[in-house]
């Protein structure tokens, strides 16, 4: 078994560890990315677009991670944590295992390309930095572009919220607001235009409902700012990428998450620099940041645990081989020898 293929399985395996452990906060921070709040300070009337903005998600003040856990615990149940954790499970498995799989072939070609070019004035041919931020860059660009569609339906499910109809009052008769993250009082403003679906949208139907909204292109919604955060990530530490990438990971989410299909242009975005522009109009820059502390703890805490796992897994991957090759030696001798 080659290293590629070791250490693509191990950093499944740790990936999927590592979800497991941390989903609850990686789902909330979804909804915290992907809830809208008009910055504070009062709207001219002549600005169409930033009232309706406005009046569709009004200011109010940010809940903290354990109020929001508390908030999703209250309206969707214990279940509302791990909606879409089959998907993030699949999607992780895969972006993991293509990542270490793609970094370490194209490791091996630098590291074979360093010894070719070796010199003789005492440069020993290793990949330098340079080389290593470009290798790792090329294997997070590899697993966006692969996995990407996966992302797209697990925002989508982690984004799908409750909403009590208008003439009930009993659990049975909750229906859904599949809305793109909008915020717990946008979902209950009689203002906002929606149209709720009847029951929660499982992976099969997000697909569908996906395809039907954007085709085929709508699985790579959010890539641009997602390979761009690629090549930060290659450039800085870990919790430093979180917090210069943390915008763009916003933008991504907006992105993927489903868009409001009725009511003014403000409340839609075009792509990426339209929804750059429009939170910044309409939102203020605080509106990149939502749920960074969620982000950070959940980020530093996945990292942990994947590292952790996967490198235990390739060292056990390593024993198993190095145990089979004398068998198989003796084998293969034993053949000969007949």
């Amino acid at each position: 078994m080659s290293d590629a293929v070791v250490n693509g399985l191990a950093g499944a395996g740790g990936g999927i560890v590592a979800v497991l452990l941390t989903y609850p906060l990686q789902a909330v921070n979804t909804r915290q990315q992907t809830e809208r709040t008009a910055k504070r300070g009062k709207v001219a009337e002549d600005e169409e677009g930033a009232l309706a903005f406005a009046k569709a998600y009004p200011t109010k003040l940010q809940k903290g991670t354990l109020q929001e856990i508390w908030e999703v615990i209250k309206n969707d149940g214990w279940g509302g944590l791990y909606r879409g954790l089959l998907p993030s499970l699949v999607g992780t498995a895969c972006s993991q295992g293509v990542y270490y799989y793609f970094y370490q072939i194209f490791r091996s070609e630098a590291e074979a390309q360093a010894r070719r070019s070796k010199k003789p004035n005492g440069e020993d041919g290793s990949v330098g930095v340079l080389a290593s931020l470009f290798v790792a860059a090329l294997a997070g660009c590899a697993n966006v572009l692969i996995t990407n569609p996966i992302w797209v339906i697990v925002t989508r499910m982690q984004t799908q919220k409750r909403k009590k109809g208008p003439t009930s009052s009993t659990e049975n008769d909750l229906t859904v607001q599949v809305d793109g993250g909008l915020p717990s009082s946008a979902v209950t403003n009689p203002n906002f235009s929606g149209s709720p679906t009847k029951s929660q949208l499982g992976a099969r139907d997000t697909v569908k409902d996906l395809y039907k909204e954007a085709g085929l292109l709508g699985f790579w919604k959010g890539v641009l700012p997602t390979l761009i955060m690629v090549f930060l990530l290659g450039a800085v530490a870990k919790l430093g990428a979180t917090v210069v990438t943390y915008p763009l990971s916003v933008v991504k989410s907006r992105l993927q998450a489903k868009q409001d299909g009725g009511g003014h242009a403000s409340l839609q975005y075009a792509g990426t620099l339209d929804a750059i522009t429009k939170m910044v109009r309409f939102e203020g820059l605080a509106g990149f940041y939502k749920g960074m502390s969620t982000k950070i703890v959940q980020s530093v805490v996945a990292a942990a645990v994947l590292f952790m796992i996967k490198e235990e897994l390739v060292k056990v991957a390593r024993t198993v081989v190095v145990i089979n090759q004398p068998n198989c030696t003796r084998l293969t001798n034993s053949k000969l020898d007949s």
